[in-house]
Protein backbone atom coordinates (compact mmCIF):
# COMPACT_ATOMS: atom_id res chain seq x y z
CA UNK A 1 0.00 0.00 0.00
CA UNK A 2 1.58 3.45 -1.46
CA UNK A 3 2.01 6.52 1.16
CA UNK A 4 -0.04 8.71 -1.09
CA UNK A 5 -3.13 6.18 -1.25
CA UNK A 6 -3.13 5.72 2.36
CA UNK A 7 -2.64 9.33 2.90
CA UNK A 8 -5.69 9.86 0.28
CA UNK A 9 -8.03 7.47 2.53
CA UNK A 10 -7.97 8.99 5.58
CA UNK A 11 -7.42 12.64 4.72
CA UNK A 12 -11.22 12.04 2.85
CA UNK A 13 -12.48 10.11 5.57
CA UNK A 14 -11.94 12.97 7.87
CA UNK A 15 -13.16 15.31 5.76
CA UNK A 16 -16.41 13.03 5.32
CA UNK A 17 -16.71 13.20 9.45
CA UNK A 18 -16.16 16.62 9.35
CA UNK A 19 -19.15 17.35 7.16
CA UNK A 20 -21.08 16.20 9.85
CA UNK A 21 -19.21 16.66 12.99
CA UNK A 22 -16.00 18.31 12.83
CA UNK A 23 -15.30 18.13 16.45
CA UNK A 24 -14.78 14.27 15.56
CA UNK A 25 -12.30 15.06 12.70
CA UNK A 26 -10.17 17.57 14.56
CA UNK A 27 -10.14 15.02 17.89
CA UNK A 28 -9.31 12.66 15.35
CA UNK A 29 -6.41 14.49 13.88
CA UNK A 30 -5.13 16.04 17.46
CA UNK A 31 -5.16 12.36 18.41
CA UNK A 32 -2.51 11.08 15.97
CA UNK A 33 -0.76 14.39 16.38
CA UNK A 34 -0.59 13.52 20.63
CA UNK A 35 0.19 9.77 19.86
CA UNK A 36 3.26 10.67 17.27
CA UNK A 37 5.02 13.37 19.75
CA UNK A 38 4.89 11.20 22.83
CA UNK A 39 6.86 8.06 23.77
CA UNK A 40 4.15 5.65 24.20
CA UNK A 41 5.34 2.99 26.73
CA UNK A 42 1.86 1.78 28.10
CA UNK A 43 2.08 -2.22 27.73
CA UNK A 44 -1.26 -3.24 26.52
CA UNK A 45 -0.78 -0.36 23.50
CA UNK A 46 0.51 -0.69 20.03
CA UNK A 47 -0.14 1.12 16.63
CA UNK A 48 -2.28 -1.10 14.47
CA UNK A 49 -1.64 -1.09 10.72
CA UNK A 50 -3.45 1.33 8.40
CA UNK A 51 -4.91 -1.68 6.88
CA UNK A 52 -6.50 -2.88 10.16
CA UNK A 53 -7.34 0.88 11.29
CA UNK A 54 -9.46 0.59 7.78
CA UNK A 55 -11.11 -2.14 7.90
CA UNK A 56 -12.76 -1.13 11.32
CA UNK A 57 -14.66 1.55 8.89
CA UNK A 58 -16.94 -0.15 6.65
CA UNK A 59 -20.56 -1.47 6.30
CA UNK A 60 -19.58 -4.71 8.48
CA UNK A 61 -20.34 -2.74 11.27
CA UNK A 62 -24.07 -2.45 10.85
CA UNK A 63 -24.90 -6.15 10.56
CA UNK A 64 -26.29 -7.96 13.30
CA UNK A 65 -25.05 -11.45 13.41
CA UNK A 66 -25.52 -13.54 16.80
CA UNK A 67 -25.14 -17.17 16.87
CA UNK A 68 -21.83 -18.85 14.70
CA UNK A 69 -20.72 -19.39 11.50
CA UNK A 70 -23.67 -20.82 9.28
CA UNK A 71 -26.28 -20.72 12.01
CA UNK A 72 -27.25 -17.09 12.86
CA UNK A 73 -30.22 -16.02 14.14
CA UNK A 74 -30.56 -12.99 11.61
CA UNK A 75 -30.67 -14.10 7.63
CA UNK A 76 -28.45 -11.73 5.44
CA UNK A 77 -24.94 -12.49 7.17
CA UNK A 78 -23.65 -14.78 4.52
CA UNK A 79 -20.42 -12.28 4.31
CA UNK A 80 -20.34 -12.13 8.08
CA UNK A 81 -19.89 -15.86 8.64
CA UNK A 82 -16.78 -15.42 5.43
CA UNK A 83 -14.98 -13.15 7.85
CA UNK A 84 -15.79 -14.73 11.16
CA UNK A 85 -14.06 -17.86 9.25
CA UNK A 86 -10.93 -16.29 7.97
CA UNK A 87 -10.14 -14.67 11.05
CA UNK A 88 -10.65 -17.94 13.21
CA UNK A 89 -8.81 -20.01 10.73
CA UNK A 90 -5.79 -17.63 10.90
CA UNK A 91 -6.03 -17.75 15.08
CA UNK A 92 -5.73 -21.52 14.58
CA UNK A 93 -3.11 -21.79 11.83
CA UNK A 94 -0.84 -19.08 13.91
CA UNK A 95 -1.71 -20.23 17.54
CA UNK A 96 -1.63 -23.99 16.71
CA UNK A 97 -5.02 -24.38 18.53
CA UNK A 98 -7.50 -27.39 17.85
CA UNK A 99 -10.50 -24.36 17.80
CA UNK A 100 -10.89 -20.80 17.86
CA UNK A 101 -13.86 -18.13 18.94
CA UNK A 102 -13.35 -14.68 17.27
CA UNK A 103 -16.60 -13.40 18.57
CA UNK A 104 -15.41 -11.29 21.90
CA UNK A 105 -15.28 -7.81 22.51
CA UNK A 106 -12.72 -7.44 25.03
CA UNK A 107 -10.16 -9.83 27.12
CA UNK A 108 -12.49 -9.06 29.66
CA UNK A 109 -15.51 -10.73 27.47
CA UNK A 110 -13.67 -13.41 26.41
CA UNK A 111 -12.60 -14.46 30.09
CA UNK A 112 -16.28 -14.62 31.35
CA UNK A 113 -16.71 -16.46 27.87
CA UNK A 114 -14.24 -19.14 29.03
CA UNK A 115 -15.50 -19.03 32.72
CA UNK A 116 -19.00 -19.77 31.46
CA UNK A 117 -17.53 -22.61 29.24
CA UNK A 118 -15.78 -24.08 32.04
CA UNK A 119 -18.95 -24.09 34.22
CA UNK A 120 -21.19 -25.56 31.53
CA UNK A 121 -18.73 -28.08 31.01
CA UNK A 122 -17.57 -29.50 34.02
CA UNK A 123 -19.76 -29.04 37.07
CA UNK A 124 -20.78 -32.42 37.21
CA UNK A 125 -23.50 -33.12 40.05
CA UNK A 126 -26.62 -35.54 39.63
CA UNK A 127 -29.38 -32.77 39.61
CA UNK A 128 -27.36 -30.57 37.44
CA UNK A 129 -27.34 -33.41 35.06
CA UNK A 130 -30.64 -34.04 35.50
CA UNK A 131 -31.91 -30.16 34.54
CA UNK A 132 -29.60 -31.16 31.88
CA UNK A 133 -31.68 -33.29 30.43
CA UNK A 134 -34.66 -31.49 30.51
CA UNK A 135 -35.98 -28.65 28.16
CA UNK A 136 -34.79 -25.37 29.22
CA UNK A 137 -38.47 -24.66 29.34
CA UNK A 138 -39.60 -27.19 31.80
CA UNK A 139 -37.28 -25.56 33.98
CA UNK A 140 -39.04 -24.15 37.02
CA UNK A 141 -37.64 -21.23 39.00
CA UNK A 142 -36.36 -23.51 41.79
CA UNK A 143 -34.40 -25.53 39.78
CA UNK A 144 -32.49 -22.31 38.62
CA UNK A 145 -32.21 -21.62 41.97
CA UNK A 146 -30.48 -25.13 42.26
CA UNK A 147 -28.10 -24.28 39.12
CA UNK A 148 -26.98 -20.66 40.16
CA UNK A 149 -26.29 -21.87 43.69
CA UNK A 150 -23.98 -24.87 42.07
CA UNK A 151 -22.68 -22.63 39.57
CA UNK A 152 -21.79 -20.10 42.13
CA UNK A 153 -19.84 -21.83 44.78
CA UNK A 154 -16.91 -23.48 42.68
CA UNK A 155 -13.44 -22.72 43.35
CA UNK A 156 -11.06 -20.13 41.38
CA UNK A 157 -7.38 -20.33 41.64
CA UNK A 158 -5.52 -16.99 40.36
CA UNK A 159 -2.51 -14.74 40.30
CA UNK A 160 -3.16 -11.80 42.67
CA UNK A 161 -2.89 -8.05 41.31
CA UNK A 162 -0.01 -7.42 43.16
CA UNK A 163 2.01 -10.13 42.14
CA UNK A 164 1.00 -9.36 38.46
CA UNK A 165 -2.35 -10.99 37.90
CA UNK A 166 -5.30 -8.87 36.39
CA UNK A 167 -8.53 -7.72 37.35
CA UNK A 168 -10.27 -10.92 36.13
CA UNK A 169 -8.04 -13.49 37.79
CA UNK A 170 -10.07 -13.56 40.79
CA UNK A 171 -10.38 -9.68 41.43
CA UNK A 172 -12.68 -9.13 44.69
CA UNK A 173 -14.32 -6.03 43.32
CA UNK A 174 -14.58 -8.10 39.62
CA UNK A 175 -17.23 -10.12 38.48
CA UNK A 176 -14.67 -12.93 38.65
CA UNK A 177 -14.08 -12.38 41.98
CA UNK A 178 -17.63 -12.57 42.65
CA UNK A 179 -18.79 -15.76 40.22
CA UNK A 180 -16.31 -17.69 42.06
CA UNK A 181 -15.44 -18.79 45.54
CA UNK A 182 -11.64 -17.56 44.92
CA UNK A 183 -8.44 -17.80 46.19
CA UNK A 184 -4.93 -16.25 45.02
CA UNK A 185 -1.34 -17.36 44.61
CA UNK A 186 1.21 -14.56 45.12
CA UNK A 187 5.30 -14.57 44.36
CA UNK A 188 8.26 -15.27 46.34
CA UNK A 189 8.38 -11.86 48.53
CA UNK A 190 12.34 -12.24 48.01
CA UNK A 191 12.80 -12.48 44.18
CA UNK A 192 9.00 -11.60 43.03
CA UNK A 193 9.01 -14.62 40.75
CA UNK A 194 6.74 -17.35 40.50
CA UNK A 195 7.37 -20.20 42.97
CA UNK A 196 5.58 -23.42 40.75
CA UNK A 197 5.74 -25.72 44.38
CA UNK A 198 3.82 -23.10 46.75
CA UNK A 199 1.18 -22.71 43.68
CA UNK A 200 1.10 -26.61 43.85
CA UNK A 201 0.58 -26.58 47.35
CA UNK A 202 -2.05 -23.74 47.07
CA UNK A 203 -3.84 -26.05 44.64
CA UNK A 204 -4.27 -29.16 46.68
CA UNK A 205 -5.10 -27.25 49.91
CA UNK A 206 -7.77 -25.12 47.47
CA UNK A 207 -8.47 -27.79 44.93
CA UNK A 208 -9.85 -25.46 42.92
CA UNK A 209 -12.15 -26.02 39.39
CA UNK A 210 -10.44 -23.33 37.95
CA UNK A 211 -6.61 -22.20 37.75
CA UNK A 212 -5.59 -19.24 35.81
CA UNK A 213 -2.51 -18.59 34.37
CA UNK A 214 -1.15 -15.45 32.76
CA UNK A 215 -0.21 -12.46 33.46
CA UNK A 216 -1.38 -8.63 33.16
CA UNK A 217 2.41 -7.17 35.03
CA UNK A 218 4.55 -9.94 35.44
CA UNK A 219 7.82 -9.35 34.03
CA UNK A 220 8.87 -12.84 33.68
CA UNK A 221 8.21 -16.04 31.33
CA UNK A 222 6.28 -19.09 32.86
CA UNK A 223 6.21 -22.77 32.31
CA UNK A 224 2.85 -23.67 31.48
CA UNK A 225 3.89 -26.96 31.40
CA UNK A 226 4.07 -26.83 34.79
CA UNK A 227 1.32 -25.03 35.65
CA UNK A 228 -0.59 -28.25 33.74
CA UNK A 229 0.80 -30.60 35.81
CA UNK A 230 -0.48 -28.61 38.57
CA UNK A 231 -3.78 -28.33 37.37
CA UNK A 232 -3.98 -31.82 36.34
CA UNK A 233 -3.35 -33.15 40.06
CA UNK A 234 -6.01 -31.43 41.34
CA UNK A 235 -8.27 -31.86 38.46
CA UNK A 236 -8.73 -28.43 37.60
CA UNK A 237 -9.30 -26.66 34.26
CA UNK A 238 -5.93 -25.08 33.48
CA UNK A 239 -7.38 -21.20 31.57
CA UNK A 240 -4.29 -19.28 30.62
CA UNK A 241 -4.88 -15.43 29.76
CA UNK A 242 -2.16 -14.39 27.43
CA UNK A 243 -3.81 -11.24 26.47
CA UNK A 244 -0.50 -9.04 27.13
CA UNK A 245 2.00 -11.31 25.64
CA UNK A 246 -0.27 -13.14 23.17
CA UNK A 247 2.27 -11.38 20.04
CA UNK A 248 5.27 -13.05 22.03
CA UNK A 249 3.44 -16.30 21.33
CA UNK A 250 2.44 -15.51 17.41
CA UNK A 251 5.80 -14.67 16.96
CA UNK A 252 7.71 -17.35 18.17
CA UNK A 253 9.29 -16.09 20.99
CA UNK A 254 7.65 -18.15 23.10
CA UNK A 255 7.58 -21.80 22.56
CA UNK A 256 7.62 -25.21 24.07
CA UNK A 257 7.02 -24.78 27.84
CA UNK A 258 6.57 -20.79 27.35
CA UNK A 259 3.71 -21.69 24.87
CA UNK A 260 0.24 -22.05 26.85
CA UNK A 261 -1.70 -23.01 24.14
CA UNK A 262 -0.56 -26.81 24.08
CA UNK A 263 -0.92 -26.91 27.08
CA UNK A 264 -3.92 -25.10 28.37
CA UNK A 265 -7.47 -26.50 28.17
CA UNK A 266 -8.39 -23.05 27.23
CA UNK A 267 -6.90 -19.87 26.19
CA UNK A 268 -7.95 -16.30 26.01
CA UNK A 269 -7.03 -13.20 24.84
CA UNK A 270 -6.79 -9.75 23.25
CA UNK A 271 -6.24 -8.92 19.78
CA UNK A 272 -4.43 -5.75 20.23
CA UNK A 273 -1.69 -5.17 22.52
CA UNK A 274 1.34 -7.18 21.41
CA UNK A 275 -0.39 -8.90 18.75
CA UNK A 276 -0.87 -4.90 16.86
CA UNK A 277 -4.55 -5.80 15.80
CA UNK A 278 -8.20 -4.13 16.95
CA UNK A 279 -9.06 -3.58 19.88
CA UNK A 280 -10.85 -7.03 21.24
CA UNK A 281 -11.01 -10.79 22.85
CA UNK A 282 -10.77 -13.79 21.29
CA UNK A 283 -10.95 -17.49 22.89
CA UNK A 284 -8.26 -20.61 21.96
CA UNK A 285 -9.61 -24.40 23.43
CA UNK A 286 -9.03 -27.67 23.15
CA UNK A 287 -11.94 -29.78 21.77
CA UNK A 288 -13.51 -30.85 24.56
CA UNK A 289 -14.30 -27.04 25.27
CA UNK A 290 -15.47 -26.17 21.61
CA UNK A 291 -18.90 -26.58 21.48
CA UNK A 292 -18.95 -24.82 24.87
CA UNK A 293 -17.37 -21.78 23.74
CA UNK A 294 -19.38 -21.95 20.89
CA UNK A 295 -21.97 -20.71 22.41
CA UNK A 296 -20.26 -17.52 23.84
CA UNK A 297 -23.06 -15.68 21.78
CA UNK A 298 -26.03 -15.84 23.29
CA UNK A 299 -24.37 -17.20 27.06
CA UNK A 300 -22.63 -13.72 27.70
CA UNK A 301 -22.06 -11.80 24.51
CA UNK A 302 -24.59 -10.26 22.54
CA UNK A 303 -23.77 -9.46 18.81
CA UNK A 304 -20.15 -9.45 17.44
CA UNK A 305 -18.92 -6.91 15.82
CA UNK A 306 -18.16 -7.78 12.56
CA UNK A 307 -16.06 -4.84 11.50
CA UNK A 308 -13.92 -5.72 14.29
CA UNK A 309 -13.74 -9.10 13.34
CA UNK A 310 -12.70 -8.21 9.89
CA UNK A 311 -10.26 -6.47 11.38
CA UNK A 312 -9.28 -9.29 13.23
CA UNK A 313 -8.40 -11.55 10.18
CA UNK A 314 -6.01 -8.78 8.98
CA UNK A 315 -4.28 -8.92 11.87
CA UNK A 316 -3.78 -12.11 12.52
CA UNK A 317 -2.62 -13.03 8.24
CA UNK A 318 -0.20 -9.98 9.33
CA UNK A 319 1.02 -11.69 12.32
CA UNK A 320 1.26 -14.95 10.19
CA UNK A 321 4.18 -13.37 8.30
CA UNK A 322 8.35 -14.12 9.14
CA UNK A 323 8.26 -9.76 9.35
CA UNK A 324 5.85 -10.16 12.61
CA UNK A 325 8.13 -13.14 13.92
CA UNK A 326 11.10 -10.39 13.78
CA UNK A 327 9.13 -7.62 15.48
CA UNK A 328 8.48 -9.96 18.41
CA UNK A 329 11.94 -10.86 18.53
CA UNK A 330 12.87 -7.11 18.43
CA UNK A 331 10.09 -6.53 21.66
CA UNK A 332 11.44 -8.78 23.90
CA UNK A 333 15.05 -7.32 22.77
CA UNK A 334 14.17 -4.04 23.76
CA UNK A 335 12.61 -4.48 27.32
CA UNK A 336 15.79 -6.44 27.87
CA UNK A 337 17.82 -2.99 26.64
CA UNK A 338 14.89 -1.25 29.12
CA UNK A 339 15.60 -2.89 31.92
CA UNK A 340 19.33 -3.14 31.57
CA UNK A 341 19.00 0.97 31.28
CA UNK A 342 17.39 1.37 34.48
CA UNK A 343 19.26 -1.05 36.22
CA UNK A 344 22.78 0.99 35.00
CA UNK A 345 21.25 4.05 36.28
CA UNK A 346 20.41 2.19 40.16
CA UNK A 347 16.46 1.98 39.36
CA UNK A 348 15.25 -0.70 41.08
CA UNK A 349 12.95 -3.44 39.33
CA UNK A 350 10.60 -6.36 40.39
CA UNK A 351 11.85 -9.24 39.58
CA UNK A 352 15.35 -7.50 38.90
CA UNK A 353 14.81 -7.21 35.39
CA UNK A 354 12.58 -8.94 32.14
CA UNK A 355 12.28 -11.41 29.64
CA UNK A 356 9.27 -10.69 27.97
CA UNK A 357 7.68 -7.07 27.09
CA UNK A 358 7.30 -5.76 30.51
CA UNK A 359 9.16 -3.52 32.69
CA UNK A 360 7.92 -3.20 35.95
CA UNK A 361 10.07 -0.02 37.92
CA UNK A 362 9.44 0.50 42.04
CA UNK A 363 9.35 3.68 41.87
CA UNK A 364 9.38 3.85 45.98
CA UNK A 365 13.54 4.55 45.77
CA UNK A 366 12.28 8.06 44.10
CA UNK A 367 10.11 8.58 46.78
CA UNK A 368 7.61 8.69 44.76
CA UNK A 369 3.85 6.75 44.49
CA UNK A 370 3.19 5.29 41.51
CA UNK A 371 0.63 8.00 40.20
CA UNK A 372 3.03 10.76 41.19
CA UNK A 373 5.19 9.10 38.68
CA UNK A 374 3.18 8.36 36.17
CA UNK A 375 1.93 12.25 36.31
CA UNK A 376 5.30 14.02 36.37
CA UNK A 377 5.97 11.90 33.33
CA UNK A 378 2.94 12.46 31.15
CA UNK A 379 4.03 16.10 31.99
CA UNK A 380 7.60 14.98 30.21
CA UNK A 381 5.48 13.31 27.13
CA UNK A 382 6.07 10.06 28.14
CA UNK A 383 2.94 7.93 28.77
CA UNK A 384 2.66 5.07 31.49
CA UNK A 385 0.86 3.36 33.97
CA UNK A 386 1.12 3.25 37.92
CA UNK A 387 0.76 -0.40 38.69
CA UNK A 388 1.13 -2.34 41.83
CA UNK A 389 3.85 -3.94 43.18
CA UNK A 390 4.08 -7.47 45.37
CA UNK A 391 2.87 -6.16 48.97
CA UNK A 392 2.36 -2.75 47.67
CA UNK A 393 2.04 -0.43 50.86
CA UNK A 394 -0.08 2.09 48.50
CA UNK A 395 -2.51 -0.12 47.69
CA UNK A 396 -4.26 -0.63 43.76
CA UNK A 397 -4.99 3.12 43.07
CA UNK A 398 -1.67 5.16 44.28
CA UNK A 399 0.70 2.09 43.67
CA UNK A 400 4.73 1.96 44.08
CA UNK A 401 5.44 1.33 40.59
CA UNK A 402 5.25 2.30 36.96
CA UNK A 403 4.39 -0.47 34.13
CA UNK A 404 6.35 -0.36 31.12
CA UNK A 405 5.82 -1.85 27.98
CA UNK A 406 8.07 -1.95 24.81
CA UNK A 407 5.60 -3.36 22.18
CA UNK A 408 4.60 0.00 20.69
CA UNK A 409 7.82 1.96 20.14
CA UNK A 410 9.32 -0.95 18.56
CA UNK A 411 6.45 -0.78 16.06
CA UNK A 412 7.87 2.89 15.69
CA UNK A 413 11.43 1.40 15.38
CA UNK A 414 12.93 2.03 18.55
CA UNK A 415 15.84 -0.16 19.01
CA UNK A 416 18.79 -0.88 21.66
CA UNK A 417 20.36 2.85 22.00
CA UNK A 418 16.92 4.49 22.52
CA UNK A 419 15.27 2.21 24.88
CA UNK A 420 18.50 2.83 27.02
CA UNK A 421 17.98 6.76 26.07
CA UNK A 422 14.18 6.49 27.38
CA UNK A 423 15.27 4.88 30.12
CA UNK A 424 17.90 7.45 31.23
CA UNK A 425 14.98 10.37 30.70
CA UNK A 426 12.45 8.59 33.05
CA UNK A 427 15.28 8.79 35.62
CA UNK A 428 15.81 12.10 34.54
CA UNK A 429 12.05 12.84 35.85
CA UNK A 430 11.73 10.67 38.41
CA UNK A 431 15.25 11.95 39.83
CA UNK A 432 14.02 15.11 39.46
CA UNK A 433 10.47 14.99 41.00
CA UNK A 434 9.46 15.64 44.71
CA UNK A 435 6.27 14.41 46.50
CA UNK A 436 3.47 16.86 47.58
CA UNK A 437 1.63 17.78 50.78
CA UNK A 438 -1.33 17.46 51.86
CA UNK A 439 -3.10 20.48 52.96
CA UNK A 440 -2.68 18.97 56.75
CA UNK A 441 0.78 19.12 56.62
CA UNK A 442 1.31 15.46 55.94
CA UNK A 443 2.98 13.55 52.76
CA UNK A 444 0.77 13.51 49.53
CA UNK A 445 0.30 10.21 47.68
CA UNK A 446 -0.87 11.81 44.63
CA UNK A 447 0.71 15.64 44.06
CA UNK A 448 4.11 16.20 43.34
CA UNK A 449 6.52 18.96 41.76
CA UNK A 450 8.84 18.49 38.67
CA UNK A 451 12.02 20.12 38.51
CA UNK A 452 12.20 23.64 36.58
CA UNK A 453 13.21 22.78 32.78
CA UNK A 454 12.45 19.50 33.31
CA UNK A 455 9.87 18.40 31.08
CA UNK A 456 11.19 20.73 27.95
CA UNK A 457 14.74 19.28 28.46
CA UNK A 458 13.10 15.33 28.14
CA UNK A 459 10.43 16.28 25.63
CA UNK A 460 13.32 17.94 23.36
CA UNK A 461 15.47 15.14 23.77
CA UNK A 462 12.77 12.57 23.17
CA UNK A 463 11.39 14.84 20.02
CA UNK A 464 15.13 13.60 18.32
CA UNK A 465 14.05 10.10 18.88
CA UNK A 466 10.24 10.23 17.65
CA UNK A 467 11.44 12.46 14.22
CA UNK A 468 13.86 9.72 13.53
CA UNK A 469 11.11 6.98 13.95
CA UNK A 470 7.79 8.11 12.68
CA UNK A 471 4.35 6.48 13.26
CA UNK A 472 2.66 6.33 10.28
CA UNK A 473 5.22 7.27 7.96
CA UNK A 474 4.17 8.85 4.90
CA UNK A 475 1.21 9.38 6.29
CA UNK A 476 -0.13 13.35 5.67
CA UNK A 477 -3.33 14.34 6.32
CA UNK A 478 -4.56 17.16 4.47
Amino acid sequence: MTDSLISSAYSQALEVIASVEPRIAEATRQELTDQRGSLKLIASENYASPAVLLTMGTWFSDKYAEGTVGHRFYAGCQNVDTVEALAAEHARELFGAPYAYVQPHSGIDANLVAFWSILANRVETPYLQKMQAKNVNELTEADWETLRHEFGNQRLLGMSLDAGGHLTHGFRPNISGKMFHQQQYGTDPETGLLDYDLVAAKAREFKPLVLVAGYSAYPRRVNFARMREIADEVGAVLMVDMAHFAGLVAGKVFTGEEDPVPFAHITTTTTHKSLRGPRGGMVLAQEEFAADVDRGCPMVLGGPLSHVMAAKAVALAEARTTEFQGYAQRVADNAKSLAEGFLARGADLVTGGTDNHIVLLDVSSFGLTGRQAESALLDAGVVTNRNSVPSDPNGAWYTSGIRLGTPALTTRGFGHDEFDMVAELIVDVLSNTEAGTTKAGGPSKASYTLGDGVADRVTSRSAEMLDKHPLYPGLVLS
